[in-house]
């Protein structure tokens, strides 16, 4: 039986279906009339539909069914649903397990680590390495083995990992329910002039951009977000903050924190790369070059996790240390904070 009441964790997750490159000898032609030669038993319909949907992409973006096709584009259809062919394989990678009993598992997910199989990662993901280890995890309402809530790729820290059935049921209504506890800190770009504060701003895919997330204050689209987020420390041009999740969506921090102006701190999916505040003198520019090859990411660590556990009832709390290369980041920061006051 799978939760009802679980969140939908892959709402936004986007999966390749087809790829086709066009050969050197491609005339401009309309891409649903190109597709159609390419994919068997798709008609126009469905290819112009998708097209609607932002679903068919060239050369990495977007475009309508009316795209004139030339030679060497690449061609892409993607869905929000893993292809038929989409198969899960066990592979002998090691997990750093922070606690685990008959029911569930805690995990530190190190930066970098793929949660599960999708677009362009169909293997090196934490999914793969827990069915290695552990035979017969529940699936979650997205087939997903064990996995009771998600984080990004860049991002590091704790995860929940569930190994029965009941504890997949119990432990996905609390997150539902808002009553799981998730703290995360993050470096962001900027000085955060209150000391804490409360972000809420409805979810969604960006309209042009689908591979970003993007707020609709006014709740004309997406599904509602709450970020609590209180400042740890003032570093001049940036601020190490702690965010709390009241809810769970696809990069809420990362999303709600530039909606108030503080972009995390070399995330590049949101600008965070490019250099947003401070001086433009050579040795601060070599500064923050620096400091982001230090820290190759985004800024920003799952630290605390606490959820009721399935069985005994008790509440659980687990922390976990920042990860070597935020840490760097951010004495780096103190350091230079000190010298330029």
């Amino acid at each position: 039986m799978k939760p009802q009441n679980g969140p939908n964790l892959e709402e936004d997750e986007l999966y390749e279906h087809h790829r086709i490159l066009a050969p050197k000898g491609q005339k401009p032609l309309r891409v649903d009339k190109f597709l159609m030669n390419f994919i068997e038993n798709a008609t126009r319909n469905k290819i112009q539909q998708a097209a609607k949907d932002g679903n068919v992409w060239v050369n990495g973006s977007i475009v309508k069914q009316n795209y004139k096709v030339k030679a060497d584009d690449e061609v892409k259809v993607m869905f929000e649903h893993p292809p038929h062919e989409f198969l899960l394989v066990p592979e002998d990678i090691p997990i750093d397990i922070v606690y685990e009993d008959d029911d569930l598992l805690v995990v530190n997910k190190p930066a970098g680590m793929v949660v599960h199989p999708g677009h362009g990662n169909y293997s090196g993901t934490l999914i793969n390495a827990l069915i290695y280890h552990i035979d017969h995890l529940p699936t979650n309402s997205n087939e997903r083995p064990g996995l009771v809530h998600r984080i990004d790729k860049d991002t590091s820290g704790l995860l929940l990992v569930a190994k029965t059935e009941e504890a997949m049921t119990h432990l996905s209504k609390q997150f539902f329910d808002k009553t799981s506890e998730r703290e995360y800190v993050a470096l962001v770009w900027g000085n955060v002039e209150q000391d804490e504060g409360t972000i809420e701003g409805n979810i969604a895919r960006h309209p042009k951009n689908r591979l970003q997330m993007h707020v609709f204050p006014e709740g004309e689209e997406g599904k509602e977000a709450v970020t609590h987020y209180k400042v740890i420390e003032r570093l001049g041009y940036v601020t190490l903050v702690s965010c709390k999740l009241e809810t769970g969506r696809t990069h809420q921090i990362r999303v709600h924190m530039k909606y108030i102006g503080h972009t995390l701190f070399n995330d590049e999916r949101y600008g965070g790369e490019k250099i947003l505040k401070g001086t433009t003198f050579t040795k601060y520019k070599q500064f923050v070059e620096n400091a982001f090859k230090i820290l190759p990411r985004q800024a920003l660590h799952a630290k605390t996790l606490g959820f009721v556990h399935p069985k005994t009832k008790k509440m659980m709390r687990f922390d976990s240390e920042l990860p070597n290369d935020m840490q760097q980041c951010i004495e780096k920061w103190q350091q230079y904070s000190k010298h330029s006051q």
